[in-house]
């Protein structure tokens, strides 16, 4: 018997630690995928793939995210079940002033904020993907960011997605030249297949891969970046530069259904959010809802998402109640106040409070042989961020500043207002709604997120519904969606779902079901089916990503990730 009990537990170790056997990539470019598969082809773990997955996406999706930009990656480690959260997120910079975008007269400059320079935050893209590479991957930075720098030396051809978002912002492109030479034809939207090649851009990777952070927060192009964004008009230092770092922290836990969902901490809202709503919907016959499923989690939403504003921003700078907020306790009086046969008036539930921020970032999920798996969301705000391009680097800079409450208490351009929390202060990032998760059953787990600004949370929390209910990778990107965040007090769904026999039933219960007038989200997720092992992966019908499935090229290379600096839990 004294022999059993360790048998037993070195057995629980191994299936615990074992992989799938092959790697699934799933994100928002073919080409994109296809450089993680390259390097987990070449030995690569989970982790590597992830850094030449946002690279090639850095290169081939610049309406979305980029080294001008940053993001969150979720990461789980098999060998050891360790999990963290690393945060990119952009920083204000050290000028920064919580007045700063507002005029004389206390209006908001929504130029100002927006466009150009002036709206960029310090970007967290490279130090993001140096850690990365130094803490858990097992390649250099020269060999995991060779796919991007190949993409931006010799180019890449232009599709209709391409064509659809410069054409948002073709305007603002021309008012920077070296923004309109790189991503425009002549001053007007390219036409389909003509190649974009961003020569700066693939030096300042190279810079990367040969010096590190570095190469990107000091030296020539640190220069480079700071004589752009002062010469048009932006406060960027080289101090800031130097400065910024990514930090790592401990992800959000909440439970549903017999799942455990990992996901994003504050400044992302996100896994509070979704977390929150989810409890709320588990204080009806334990979230099964069956035809009322839509009443209630809008309901669950239109809590979450006020709580969102209330109590939410950057930790290192707000005090939030997140136990409170996560808690079953807590859930209860907010479901509390939920009827079955009507809707509940937003300004029912107290301060009109509500944030928005830019639609347009990108997802990859990617799950290596071994069972490493990463999650990240990252973004440069709106299409082609501030649509300025600091001379001689290729970076598209972001415009995340605009993600702040450039004036707490009035509302921003969206008619929505928010909070003290997120109000600017030097050093501080925006809060934000990207939602990288894992969802971890008995017999499977699943690896999601999707861009959408504030519509982020209800989409994964629609793909947690979705797996919650054992439905196939494909029902979770490809349902239709809808989405309430408080204010304005409507339903903002697709067009597919407006008309249907769901939406016609919110009606009747008193909710105004409007249409967002197209599509919306960009979902790309991963399943493993641990009981059987099946592996499968989907990117969303909506978009023009690609999932692939496939089995390593050769043996990964053996692994010492646990003796790497930062591993323990």
């Amino acid at each position: 018997m004294r022999y059993l009990i360790p048998l037993l537990l070195l057995l629980t170790l191994t299936a615990q630690a074992a992989g799938p056997g092959k790697n699934a990539v799933a994100s928002a470019h073919p080409l994109a995928t296809e450089a993680g598969l390259e390097i987990l082809d070449q030995g690569g773990n989970a982790f590597d793939a992830a850094v030449a997955v946002a690279a090639a996406l850095a290169v081939v999706e610049p309406y979305s995210a980029g080294m001008g930009g940053g993001g969150f990656w979720l990461l789980h480690r098999q060998s050891d079940q360790f999990q963290t959260f690393v945060d990119a997120r952009e920083t204000a910079p050290g000028a920064a002033s919580a007045t700063m975008y507002q005029d004389k007269d206390g209006k908001v400059m929504r130029d100002w904020a927006v466009n150009g320079p002036s709206a960029a935050g310090i970007p967290g893209q490279a130090a993001a993907f140096v850690h990365l590479a130094s803490r858990y991957g097992r390649l250099p930075l020269s060999t995991t960011l060779a796919p991007a720098i190949t993409l931006a030396r010799d180019g890449f051809a232009i599709d209709p997605h391409y064509r659809k978002l410069a054409g948002y912002r073709e305007e603002v492109l021309n008012r920077f030249p070296d923004a309109a030479a790189i991503f425009l034809h002549n001053g007007k939207v390219p036409p389909t297949g003509h190649v974009i090649k961003q020569a700066d851009l693939a030096r300042v990777l190279t810079a990367i891969a040969d010096n590190g952070k570095a190469g990107f927060y000091q030296g020539d192009v640190a220069r480079q970046l700071v004589e752009g964004v002062q010469q048009g008009g932006g406060i960027w230092t080289l101090d800031d530069l130097a400065n910024y770092s990514v930090v790592e922290r401990t992800p959000t836990v909440s439970h549903f259904r017999g799942a455990r969902i990992v996901s994003a901490p504050p400044p992302s809202s996100g896994g509070i959010v979704m977390g929150n709503a989810l409890n709320i919907i588990s204080q009806f016959n334990d979230g099964h809802t069956g035809d009322m499923t839509p009443h209630i989690a809008i309901e669950a939403m239109r809590r979450a998402y006020q709580d969102r504003a209330r109590y939410l921003g950057d930790p290192d700078f707000v005090d939030m109640p997140v136990d409170k907020l996560l808690s079953t306790e807590y859930a209860r009086q907010r479901a509390a106040s939920i009827t079955l046969d009507k809707a509940t008036p937003s300004s029912s539930l107290g301060k009109p409070v509500g944030v928005d921020e830019g639609t347009h970032t990108t997802h990859l999920s990617v799950l290596d042989s071994e069972g490493n798996r990463v999650a990240a969301t990252l973004s440069i705000n709106l299409p082609f961020g501030s649509g300025f391009v600091a001379p001689g680097t290729g970076v598209l800079l972001n415009n995340e500043m605009d993600d702040f409450s450039a004036k707490p208490g009035s509302p921003n351009a969206y008619g929505l207002v928010g909070s003290e929390a997120n109000a600017i202060a030097p050093g501080k990032r925006p809060l934000s709604s990207m939602t990288p998760t894992f969802v971890e059953f008995d017999d499977r787990i699943a690896i999601l997120g999707t861009p959408g600004g504030s519509r982020i949370i209800s989409m994964v929390m629609l793909g947690v519904l979705e797996a919650a209910n054992n439905q196939p990778v494909d029902d979770w990107v490809g349902r239709v969606r809808y989405h309430h965040q408080y204010l304005p007090d409507e339903v903002q769904a697709e067009p597919a779902f407006v008309g249907s026999e769901e939406a016609k039933q919110l009606m009747l219960l008193g909710h105004k079901v409007v249409s967002t007038g197209r599509d919306y989200g960009d979902m790309h997720a991963i399943l493993w089916r641990t009981d059987s092992n099946e592996l499968t992966a989907a990117s969303d019908p909506r978009g023009i990503g690609q999932a692939t499935v496939r089995a390593p090229a050769s043996a990964p290379a053996p692994s010492d990730d646990t003796h790497k600096e930062g591993s323990a839990p």
